[in-house]
């Protein structure tokens, strides 16, 4: 395309946290730029955000309803072609379903929905129509995560045996929720969040985590979800054991209550002939530990020789020179970058490239949702193991 693709936005005003995040990384390579939003319930709210903003007051709208209606009506050189969407859990379905029927492609936050059957729903108008949906699984972004993922793949571990999966947070040790947190308020609400707090908030990360480096799929769990904090509604704490359809054996834990821990998200994958360790604590450093050499770090921009040159991939994902740190807002961009130039290149009628299609996508949204759904069946079962049923 000779032009930037227009985004809209649902939710992300000045009252929310998230939204500012979602536009830096979208605007980070200059492919992308904002025309118009309903960026808060509250009209006002609203209003004041898009003036923020610099978007022009005339596409500043109320609510998402009457935005996707009235940019749908508008010459296709000048309304929206994407919709990112920010709200809580319970606001994700509507938009998405709204913009994808009116010709607009997606980019939304996870969870993707709050049910299996709102997902699958997702799934089948976007193949239907033919646009394309995005799901921010931020940690699938990064370099060494793209190297991980085409080590695994490219065999060097031999036939992978195990996954250790984990993701602990301290932020709702208290609660919170009833303490004026807005961000916990509305996700220790069953009504506004699902069927799960920690697996729904950051349970289904490690889940996508696991599946996207490895190649595998989980096929049963048993789940154990625990509420820790004296009048919460919710689970804020889980320890899954995974069985994935090559015959590994996984262990996932993802905890709110792990007090003093910020978002200390790490994944370790075992094989036959060695592993690999990567923290999204320290992104730009991947461990690699094989049976007879010594351990080996792999970093994030360097032009190592054969055999240890970094996969394009990493490279494609790779934005500073090496020693430079890379984090969470250059790896939310590479999502929306990857996103950006899909979606143009169908437009154009060009087939993306390999690099640019890597990016989460509506399946992994059902698949993040049946996640949840199993988890919440096992741990309300009293057998062992609960089949993971798409």
């Amino acid at each position: 395309m000779t032009r930037k693709l227009r985004m809209g936005m649902v939710g992300g005003g000045n009252d929310a946290f998230i939204g500012a995040v979602h536009r830096i990384a979208a605007f980070m390579d200059g492919k992308i730029e904002l025309v118009c939003g309903s960026f808060s319930v509250n009209p006002t709210v609203s209003l004041e955000s898009g003036r923020d903003l610099f978007v022009a007051e005339n596409r500043i709208y109320a609510d998402y309803k009457t935005m996707i209606e009235q940019e749908a009506l508008l010459p296709e050189g000048e309304r929206m072609d994407f919709l990112t969407i920010v709200t809580p859990n319970f606001l994700h379905f509507e938009p998405a379903k709204l913009a994808l029927e009116n010709g607009f492609d997606v980019v939304v936050e996870k969870p993707m929905t709050v049910s299996l059957e709102e997902a699958k729903q997702l799934q089948d108008i976007t193949i239907r129509t033919g646009r394309t949906l995005c799901l921010t699984h931020t940690y699938s972004g990064y370099p060494m995560v793209k190297q991980a993922k085409a080590m695994v793949n490219g065999g060097h571990f031999g036939k992978i045996r195990k996954i250790v999966v984990e993701y602990p947070q301290g932020w709702l040790s208290r609660l919170s929720e009833r303490e004026g947190n807005s961000g916990a308020a509305w996700r220790a609400d069953p009504k506004r969040s699902g069927k799960s707090l920690v697996m729904g908030d950051i349970g289904t990360h490690a889940a996508h985590l696991a599946e996207y480096v490895s190649g595998l799929r989980i096929t049963e769990l048993c789940a154990d979800l625990t509420t820790f904090v004296e009048g919460r509604q919710m689970d804020d704490d889980g320890s899954v054991l995974l069985r994935f359809d090559n015959g590994a054996k996984g262990v996932l834990m993802a905890s709110q209550i792990s007090a003093g821990e910020e978002n200390a998200v790490r994944i370790r994958i075992y094989g036959e002939e060695g592993g690999l360790e990567w923290a999204n604590e320290d992104p730009n450093n991947l461990i690699i530990k094989m049976l007879d050499q010594p351990r080996q770090i792999y970093r994030t921009g360097n032009a190592y020789a054969a055999p240890y040159t970094l996969s394009s991939f990493a490279t494609h994902n790779t934005r500073i020179p090496a020693g430079h740190p890379e984090g969470l807002l250059e790896s939310f961009a590479n999502i929306y970058r990857n996103f950006a130039s899909t979606v143009s290149a169908k437009r154009d009628g060009l087939e993306p490239k390999p690099e640019e299609l890597d990016f989460p996508n509506v399946q992994d949204g059902v698949r993040g949702m049946a996640f949840i759904d199993t988890v919440v069946e096992s741990n309300n079962s009293n057998e062992k193991w609960t089949k993971f049923v798409v």
